[in-house]
């Protein structure tokens, strides 16, 4: 069955019927700003309502994750996990096309009201398994933005990683490109006192993670063996700064940070320690050459075979 939120079409063919996922009354309250701002008072609202839930899922800062990849007007994307369509609207202005897999009913019709005047977009409700059978085309370019630690909730497998790149690549064209954003186990923010951001624990991915969470972040190292075992031998690695949620800067190995330019610390979720000043821990690892492992996020460019 299809729906239609202005232009956008609403695929409910793999619709279970209820959402199982919800951030609860902040998903109303977001659908009614949606429904009643226009994009450009989005930032009046967020500052009135001092509520980072409201400024994750509409800041403007959050297209800085992909606003700058080489997205040609002719190529088509596949967003999976689109969410409240914080990055959806930037991708369809780039593309020529932009499918989205998202389970949630609520997420996906804040999506299409924010963005209803765009109409290459088509959101797929449902689980992803169950909507990724039924692709027929493959695609330019696959975005995973803050969805790849949740791999083992979508991929019942004993290497639930690397199996469910496996699955996301057989919907790549030739020299197509999987794009993830993902939090780095060890960034420098965890040991300087931030909470792990899934589980809310301090030190809990530095230590291996406590309890079986719902996901999982890496370290660069366990990353690039999981591209490896995947059989992508092309991948090239980006830091965004301060991470990948309201990047402001992004680095490459190429464009490395300099002496002082890291001090936009700030945690805007949680209550947080303060161990230790991380501009000068970060001025430490930039002298050392070893910001790369210790970068708060990833941003991962992987390329397809030809």
């Amino acid at each position: 069955m299809d729906t239609y939120i202005g232009k956008v079409k609403l695929d409910e063919t793999h619709y279970p019927g209820e959402d199982f996922y919800s951030d609860g009354a902040i998903e109303d309250k977001l659908l009614e700003i949606v429904t009643n701002y226009p994009e450009d008072q989005y930032n009046e609202v967020i500052a009135e309502s001092k509520d980072w839930a409201i400024l994750y899922h509409l800041s403007h800062i959050r297209t800085n994750i992909v606003e700058w990849l080489p997205i040609e007007k002719t190529e088509s994307v596949l967003e999976i996990g689109a969410g409240c369509g914080a990055i959806t609207g930037i991708l369809s202005e780039k593309a020529q096309k932009v499918d989205c897999i998202d389970l949630s009913k609520k997420r996906s019709l804040i999506n299409a009201t924010r963005n209803k005047e765009k109409e290459n977009i088509v959101i797929k409700l449902g689980n992803f398994q169950d909507v990724e059978e039924s692709l027929t085309e493959k695609y330019d370019w696959i975005t995973l933005i803050g969805v790849f630690e949740y791999g083992k909730g979508y991929i019942n497998s004993d290497d639930p990683y690397v199996d469910f790149l496996k699955i996301v690549k057989k919907h790549l064209k030739p020299n197509g490109k999987i794009v993830i954003a993902i939090e780095n186990r060890l960034g420098l923010k965890y040991f300087a006192g931030c909470t792990e951001d899934h589980s809310g624990i301090l030190y809990d991915g530095i230590e291996g993670y406590h309890n079986e969470g719902i996901a999982a972040t890496f370290s660069k190292p366990e990353l690039q063996k999981i591209f490896d075992k995947s059989g992508f031998s092309n991948v090239d690695f980006y830091y965004p700064y301060p991470d990948y949620k309201l990047p402001l800067y992004i680095y490459s190995d190429d464009f490395l940070p300099q002496l002082g330019d890291l001090h936009i610390n700030q945690n805007y979720d949680r209550l947080r320690v303060n161990a230790f000043d991380e501009t000068k821990a970060y001025d430490s690892l930039i002298k050392s050459g070893l910001f790369p492992l210790f970068s708060n996020s990833f941003l991962t460019v992987l390329k397809g075979e030809q």
